[in-house]
């Protein structure tokens, strides 16, 4: 016999777990994640910091909106997930224009001289001309906040099946059928938050794809520079976003910012494109990479106009995407999981008007 539930939800990453604590009991529901443990991808390995400024319009009104539960409101968690970090954007004389785009409607980004950069940032090369700082950034305790949403979503009754890679998808009158693990699971509304795999969930369902497409991003743990405590510097990133780096447990994490597309799989990074990576780090800093203690990589998938897809598809009833959040996924959880809930449940979202149809599947003319 078939597992019926109200909801079912592939993909066991920040986006569905944070979407079925979000519908609470008001919904039975069922996650299908196929590794062996929730966040084993994308939302496992994200650089873990909330920027308010970090991306378009319609990302940075997500930002906001996620702050309450990322505060600790919402009921998650009796704190926030938050501790105080800051954000340097610096600039070089061939990075301006970027730089001056980057504060275009900033909220809380404020130009400082680049002595006072160098200051907060003491490694900082003497060949910047520009520096911003955004003091309300933050780190995020990424694992506590899913842990957090998992808890709430089991005491609402949701069930999270793992080890349940999804083989086939139907329709049979009003319910989707799903065949996933070696089970069959039946429900009204099936929700596609599969990450990476987005458009191949779509494709099973019989839908067109909407062109998510996944791109590695790559990240590697250097020492500490000799005689400096990194605690307290702020996380940095250069206005081209050619290298971004971080304090990480008392050393720094440095990323090449690249972006090459992949297939969706078990992403690894590619030693070239890290050594590359790291030469621009050090040619914006002061100090010589001489080991590298770890290295790893994710996937970020984007939509083709880098804004998340969050909405029901016109093609196919009960069919809600919840995916393409490329590398804003876990700052705007809270917010793109309560707009899934709220249009599964048939309330009126709490963002505005303009976001919910910013971030509607039918903008794209072409796709589902």
């Amino acid at each position: 016999m078939p597992i019926t539930c109200d909801c079912l939800i592939i993909g066991g990453g920040i986006a569905g777990i944070g979407l079925a604590a979000h519908l609470g009991a008001e919904r039975s529901t069922v996650i299908l994640e196929m590794e062996d443990a929730p966040g084993r991808h994308a939302t496992g390995r994200s650089a873990a910091i909330f920027i308010r400024n970090y991306g378009n319009a319609t990302l940075r009104a997500l930002n906001g909106a996620s702050v309450e539960v990322l505060s600790g409101g919402g009921g998650f968690a009796e704190t926030g997930f938050l501790s105080p970090r800051g954000e340097l954007v610096v600039a070089k004389a061939d990075e301006m224009e970027r730089f001056s785009a980057y504060l275009q409607g900033a909220d809380g980004l404020e130009e400082i001289p680049v002595a006072e950069a160098r200051r907060l940032f003491p490694i900082l090369s003497d060949d910047h001309v520009a520096a911003a700082h955004e003091a309300g950034a933050a780190d995020i305790d990424v694992d506590r906040l899913l842990q957090a949403y998992l808890r709430a979503a089991r005491h609402a009754g949701s069930r999270l099946v793992t080890s349940a890679r999804v083989s086939a998808i139907s329709r049979k009158g009003d319910v989707w059928r799903v065949e996933a693990g070696g089970e069959t699971y039946e429900a009204p509304v099936l929700v596609n938050a599969a990450g990476a795999w987005a458009d191949t969930v779509a494709g099973l369902a019989g839908l067109p794809p909407l062109g998510i497409q996944p791109y590695r991003r790559s990240a590697a743990i250097l020492p500490a520079p000799e005689g400096m405590d990194v605690s307290s510097w702020p996380a940095v990133v250069s206005a081209s976003e050619a290298w971004y780096a971080k304090p990480e447990a008392g050393k720094l994490l440095v990323s090449p910012a690249d972006e090459d597309p992949l297939e969706p799989q078990d992403a690894w990074p590619d030693d070239m494109v890290l050594a590359e990576g790291l030469d621009r780090f050090e040619k914006a800093t002061t100090v010589s990479v001489t080991r590298v203690e770890r290295s790893w990589a994710g996937l970020r998938s984007f939509a083709p106009d880098r804004t998340p897809v969050a909405g029901f598809s016109d093609r196919a009833d009960g069919f809600l995407w919840l995916a393409g959040q490329g590398g804003y996924g876990i700052q705007t959880s809270p917010a793109l999981s309560r707009l899934a809930a709220d249009l599964i449940l048939g309330r009126t979202p709490a963002l505005a008007p303009a976001v919910v149809a910013a971030l509607d599947p039918g903008r794209f003319n072409s796709y589902g």
